[in-house]
């Protein structure tokens, strides 16, 4: 993932021709017929946004890190027993600590923060290892002995390892592939804190293009380089003689028709072996305004180990025989359901729009927020706490208690993105009143360019109102969200028109649906989201 490559054609992205796709066919096998009586899964295999997948097992679990940008805490990290059943177990990254910028202080952090990183597991000492550089600064690396946290930072290094993919090898040294084009490979000291060497081992051939997103593996005593060439494929270098090299270059998917329709080409993720010995390429496949959604397939080896991606029809297969595993220990937190904020934390699934002011938030009861930002734009206002849209349609719904909202205040439910838009209650004048609101939008460099157009309106009695957005985030589909309210959370009012979610790539990351409450007058008032439903049809 990144920012270089934004001047290339979007064009790449769409199908490859009938006879593209039949010279693929032929070069690549497809699943076998035997296989038409095993159990299937359906890609993608999470609709949710986790983009720049890096998936490892550990035991009989499976984890996997993907880019959140300037949402915090950052680094999700997925775990599974199947590969094909996910669930948010963490987040490697706590806080965005990484400048004023990401606390929305002087400064906006919009599209950098984490990008395509790497997670790891060393035998060793038992400890997962998250690294990836920030801003083209530096490095940070983080490490925990479980999942789920608590994540710490272990060390700061001066080298930017741009996209990176860390191996731990079977000597246990600790080796980073990275860069853009040019690929070096770095050794790390034995403790992880510093750098010792590092050496340019490849550069890509101008008939390919861009390579990046690293991916660094050694399988059978072979040194591996798994890199992506953004949008439409995927390639691999290969040394037999340590992991400096030299390396060969081998392509492993180009212009491959996707799984989503309307969808690109799946590409940029990792290669994981199962306990029974299978191999497994989880990638994600450009799909906005949704994001950018994993897939999986199943890949074989030749003689001369390298990697082949198994195709349906010459095609990133909708479906494949489920990979055999062993039976989970128990079943996987659903990604979508029921949130009511209790406990003393958050659940993994929030994420918020750059570092909260934690003085200004609780749980327990809900989830109470009050205002932490006086202003008249939203992509300014802290403490927005955001969801991902479950795909390819799905709906929000929550409980908003604005009994204690001040004038000038705003709060309530939103589809956020560069394109936004709104519904909740507005209190001004000592009146509270109902509205939807869009024309929230940003330029290509995250700037403000609209702040809000009122839309629609309704008036609004008591304390309690439940608001709900529904997003259809197909990408082939006209991409509507809509608002609607209820005074009993039963029947339910629309409100205001449609609004298109836009697909524009460059953002990167998908529509949200976020909850959120902002002064524009003065600190002091608060709201409380007592309930919040994510449902799928």
């Amino acid at each position: 993932m990144n920012l270089s490559w934004l001047h290339q054609d979007l064009s790449r992205r769409s199908a490859l021709t009938a006879a593209t796709a039949a010279a693929l066919g032929a070069a690549l096998p497809t699943a076998g017929p035997a296989h038409a009586a095993a159990a299937q899964y359906t890609n993608p295999v999470i609709w949710q946004d986790f983009a720049d997948i890096d998936v490892i097992r550990v035991g009989d679990t499976f984890y996997a890190s993907a880019s959140t940008m300037h949402y915090s805490p950052g680094a999700p990290v997925l775990r599974s027993y199947d590969l094909v059943n996910w669930e948010i177990a963490g987040h490697s990254v706590p806080a965005l600590d990484f400048g004023a910028k990401y606390d929305l202080n002087g400064a906006r952090g919009y599209v950098r923060g984490v990008w395509a990183s790497s997670l790891a597991y060393r035998p060793s000492n038992r400890t997962f290892y998250w690294l990836g550089q920030i801003d083209f600064a530096r490095t940070y690396v983080y490490t925990a002995t479980a999942a789920e946290g608590p994540w710490s930072r272990l060390t700061t290094i001066s080298t930017p390892y741009y996209d990176a993919g860390l191996l731990v090898d079977s000597d246990d040294s600790l080796y980073v592939a990275y860069g853009n084009t040019t690929i070096s490979v770095a050794q790390l000291s034995s403790d992880g804190r510093t750098q010792v060497r590092s050496q340019q081992v490849f550069t890509t051939p101008s008939s390919v293009g861009t390579l990046e997103g690293a991916r660094f593996y050694k399988i059978n005593g072979q040194y591996y380089i798994f890199l992506t060439r953004p949008a439409n494929g995927q390639y691999i270098l290969k040394s037999s003689s340590g992991p400096f090299g030299p390396y060969t270059m081998r392509q492993v998917l180009l212009n491959l028709p996707g799984p989503i329709p309307g969808g690109g080409v799946p590409h940029q993720g990792g290669l994981v072996q199962t306990q029974s010995g299978a191999w497994y390429y989880l990638a994600f496949v450009d799909a906005y305004p949704g994001g950018r959604m994993p897939a999986l397939a199943p890949v074989t080896w030749t003689s001369d180990g390298w990697p082949v991606l198994q195709l349906v029809n010459g095609a990133w297969g909708t479906s494949y025989p489920s990979p055999a595993v062993p039976p989970p220990p128990r079943q996987v937190t659903p990604m979508t359901g029921v949130d009511t904020f209790d406990g003393t934390a958050l659940k993994p699934r929030w994420e918020w729009n750059h570092n909260p002011d934690p003085t200004k938030w609780s749980v327990g009861n809900g989830l109470t927020l009050r205002t932490a930002t006086v202003t008249r734009d939203l992509y300014w206002a802290r403490n927005t706490l955001t969801h991902r849209i479950q795909g390819p349609t799905s709906t929000a719904t929550i409980q908003l208690d604005h009994s204690t909202m001040r004038d000038g205040d705003r709060a309530g439910l939103a589809l956020l993105r560069d394109s936004s838009a709104w519904i909740g209650v507005k209190r001004d004048g000592g009146v509270s009143r109902l509205v939807m609101v869009d024309g929230l939008t940003m330029d290509s460099n995250w700037n403000t360019t609209g702040t809000g157009t009122e839309r629609a309106s309704a008036p609004v009695s008591g304390g309690r109102i439940w608001l709900r957005a529904s997003a259809d985030i197909r990408p082939g589909a006209p991409r509507p969200g809509r608002f609607s309210y209820s005074t009993d959370g039963i029947r339910f009012v629309r409100l205001g028109p449609d609004f298109t979610m836009g697909n524009d790539w460059r953002f990167f990351m998908g529509y949200r649906f976020a909850l959120f409450n902002h002064a524009t007058q003065a600190l002091g008032g608060a709201v409380r989201f007592a309930r919040f439903e994510l449902s799928v049809p």
